[in-house]
């Protein structure tokens, strides 16, 4: 398995659960583990019974163990505080309001959150070598996507920066030669050199993203997850990242033979029509399910979790790994 490990999916499929369980597991296999999540609907924080914030923090009580509880609010509100400082010092005194101006109407834009996050998962990942895995529990599906495609999306966009500023810059010096000697504008430019930091960095992201992760989907056994969840694959697989398996979380649990009861007679039914739709996928989905978790009767906490990490057919070992 590869260094880092993301779990995705529809919104309240269980992402967290499954993340913290197959991050437990990770660190009981000897692991030093680190979760990291950005879904503040179900975090850590509940699973865990235990604050979590930016900063990673061991998790009482499972040795090997840190999480980190990412507040998508407060990164945005950093990441617009750090282009409004870049900015600042490459621009006249005159636009600095300006830019302020624009800056906080661009702070609820669409996706200033997923920009925001996106930095902030790659500062993670960069700066990961203290653990041997880190495992991501990300945000319901539309965004995690659109994230995930960021890389593609900017390493193109920087390019086309970088080629504009050069021939704007070309163009300002040979108009500006004094005496014989060309003024060299161009060695230094601050903002060639922010775009070229820029450019590292998303270079950095897309190779490691394709190369050095692993992607999962957790489903429920119904129509509207099944049906995002293949959408899902085929956004990621069309994007370079492979979807390595599907987790199918809260399925119903069949009752015993002789019960015949109204509630059995209701459990038996939505278990054969779960049952249906669980045949869809290891038949259609190329994708394999690679863990079927039943619903639990309390929230998953404590010796449950571990229960579910019984249940992932996910391995844990590490990718570079010696053989024993």
């Amino acid at each position: 398995m590869e260094q880092f490990v993301f779990f995705g999916g529809k919104g309240g499929v269980g992402k967290t659960t499954v993340s913290c369980a197959y991050a437990v597991q990770s660190a009981r296999d000897g692991h030093r583990t680190l979760v990291v999540s950005t879904d503040p609907a179900h975090s850590v924080t509940d699973v865990f019974d235990q604050s979590f914030d930016d900063d990673a923090t061991p998790v009482a009580g499972v040795e090997n163990l840190e999480a980190m509880q990412i507040d998508p609010e407060k990164e945005v509100t950093r990441h617009l505080d750090e282009i409004r400082q870049d900015l600042s010092e490459q621009v006249s005194a005159a636009m600095v309001n300006e830019i302020n101006r624009q800056l906080e109407m661009a702070h609820d834009t669409p996706g200033a959150y997923e920009s925001a996050l996106f930095d902030r998962f790659i500062d993670v990942m960069r700066s990961a070598e203290p653990y041997d895995r880190v495992v991501f529990d990300t945000s319901p599906t539309g965004s995690t996507l659109r994230l995930l495609g960021l890389p593609e999306l900017l390493e193109g966009w920087i390019d086309r920066l970088m080629y504009k500023r050069r021939t704007s810059i070309d163009l300002f010096e040979k108009a500006a030669i004094g005496n014989n000697e060309p003024r060299r504008v161009m060695d230094g430019d601050p903002v060639l050199a922010r775009l070229q930091e820029r450019k590292e960095f998303f270079e950095f992201a897309g190779s490691t993203l394709r190369e050095d992760a692993a992607f999962f989907l957790v489903l429920n056994p119904d129509e509207l997850s099944l049906n995002e969840t293949e959408r899902a694959v085929e956004a990621m697989t069309e994007s370079g990242l492979s979807v390595r398996g599907l987790v199918a979380n809260r399925l119903t649990p069949s009752p015993d033979d002789d019960e015949d009861g109204r509630g059995a007679r209701y459990l038996r039914e939505r278990v054969a029509t779960e049952e249906n739709r669980l045949r869809r996928v290891r038949e259609d989905f190329e994708t394999p399910l690679v863990a079927e978790i039943e619903t639990k009767t309390s929230e998953i906490k404590g010796d449950l979790l571990v229960e579910v990490a019984r249940a992932l057919d996910i391995e844990t070992a590490l990718d570079n790994a010696e053989p024993a």
